[in-house]
């Protein structure tokens, strides 16, 4: 049999070589893009969006900042620790990601370059420790974040990311499914930064009792991102353009729509008015929970998802953490606790209810082993359907575990070297006495800028006029 010649575009070269797809690569790269979005800028104005106008500038840096910090040390050490060689079962051999021999060579799944998948897997490490941010948001030492960052990076996120997600760590070896980050990240986050809230302590009590959002359009224009760049954040993680990355993107979509329904729903019958604080907090409980589950489970498993993750999150949100004077002591500012690890272990346990084998097949590339628990009982394999269930009770115990552990010590670190906290004086000013600068600076209070103790860059002097004797402040 014959073949016609390839068309000249997809000849293989020294640039495109045999190995490489270059559909696939095109995806990854733009799937890549999409999650960074989610972080810069959807994260950062969701952020600065909504918080007080004090804290708007403080939020969105802590926001900006991890991100490039990941980048620096993803290259550096990172990506090779959670992606690399196996050292012991939860951990890669560190090395760097950057000479061109490894970067050029075929990344250890998917048909692209590892500089491709260096760059894919930064931007789920940066949003993650963004999401952490967000539990301390209106009081950490801005100092502090800068050294908690590539410390917990380092510690917590790489051990969390080699042990589920490469193919020679412990959970991936036990099969557990986490398609696209509902331990790994969102899990993870939650713990970790309502461990990080722990020890860094509470807002000032006033800003507790009210903590009204600055901008809630500039808020909604961050969720907007986030919500849409989720395509990339699910859709990219069978690292090939195929029927099942369509399929995990439809999926988080219509999860996030009932679950933000749901939360809307619940909203308007106990509290009598439809929030759209509320609402947010629904389409991020429904992308968290679906994360786990994605590409691997059928349409109505995604509604059934949307309908808890909007339900259960705001019965822990809204009805368990004012009865519980233990929740009530630790002040997470942005509720990661709710929305990223209730939300994240509740799609671990449902992907372990709802894991279609096929679907599994196409992810995997391997039958038997990935088995829902409704599935193993349909197949009269129930064995199976239970092992599935308990590798992803294991995978949520070691994750909090680890977090909580490798959190506080990193935390009790920094301690060691600048205060958790900004001093009670500053907490009381915000972004000028963190920054020496002001959101919306523009108007109301923006020119207090002008001749500030607290400002760097906003203070510039002029010469002055001829006869004057005197320099001008502008």
């Amino acid at each position: 049999m014959s073949y016609a010649p390839l068309p000249s575009n997809l000849i293989p070269d020294e640039a495109s070589p045999e190995w490489m797809n270059k559909g696939d690569n095109a995806w990854q790269l733009v799937a890549a893009t999409l999650v960074g979005l989610q972080s810069v800028p959807g994260l950062l104005i969701l952020y600065g969006g909504a918080v007080k106008k004090k804290w708007a500038v403080n939020s969105a840096f802590m926001a900006l900042y991890a991100f490039a910090c990941v980048l620096v040390c993803w290259v550096g050490w990172g990506y090779r620790l959670a992606f690399g060689d196996k050292l012991i079962p939860f951990w890669g051999k560190p090395n760097v990601a950057l000479d061109q021999k490894f970067l050029l060579d075929q990344a250890f799944s998917g048909m692209f370059p590892n500089a491709t998948m260096v760059f894919f897997q930064f931007v789920f490490a940066a949003i993650t420790l963004i999401l952490i941010a967000g539990a301390v948001l209106g009081r950490m030492n801005f100092h502090a974040w800068m050294l908690f960052v590539p410390l917990w990076l380092t510690f917590s996120y790489t051990i969390g990311a080699f042990s589920i997600w490469c193919p020679s760590g412990f959970l991936s070896e036990m099969g557990l499914i986490d398609y696209s980050g509902g331990y790994v990240i969102h899990l993870s986050s939650g713990v970790a930064g309502y461990t990080a809230a722990y020890w860094v302590g509470p807002r000032l009590t006033k800003d507790r009792e009210r903590f009204p959002p600055n901008n809630i359009l500039l808020m909604l224009a961050g969720a907007g991102l986030l919500w849409m760049g989720w395509t990339g954040f699910n859709g990219g993680d069978p690292y090939v353009v195929s029927i099942d990355a369509s399929l995990a993107v439809l999926n988080t979509h219509v999860c996030a729509a009932t679950s933000l329904l749901t939360w809307l729903i619940l909203d308007i019958i106990f509290f009598g008015k439809a929030s759209v604080i509320g609402a947010v907090q629904g389409m991020i409980t429904g992308l968290v929970c679906i994360t786990p589950a994605a590409g691997v489970v059928q349409g109505w498993a995604a509604i059934i998802m949307g309908v808890c993750s909007g339900s259960i999150p705001w019965f822990t949100m809204m009805v368990l953490h004012k009865k519980f004077e233990f929740l009530q002591k630790v002040d997470d500012t942005m509720a990661v606790l709710h929305t990223h690890a209730i939300a994240g272990s509740l799609g671990g346990l449902l992907t372990g209810l709802f894991a279609e084998p096929k679907l599994n097949y196409l992810f995997f590339a391997k039958y038997a082993k990935y088995v829902g628990f409704f599935y193993g009982f349909d197949m009269g394999d129930i064995p199976t359907g239970f092992r599935q269930m308990g590798v992803q009770l294991i995978g949520i115990v070691f994750i909090v575990v680890l977090n909580i552990i490798t959190t506080s010590l990193i935390c009790l670190l920094v301690q060691l070297v600048v205060p958790l906290r900004m001093s009670e004086e500053d907490m009381e000013i915000g972004d000028e006495a963190a920054h020496g600068e002001e959101a919306y600076a523009i108007w109301g209070q923006g020119d207090r800028l002008e001749n500030s103790r607290y400002s760097t860059y906003n203070d510039i002097e002029v010469p002055a006029r001829k006869g004057s004797g005197q320099v001008e402040m502008t």
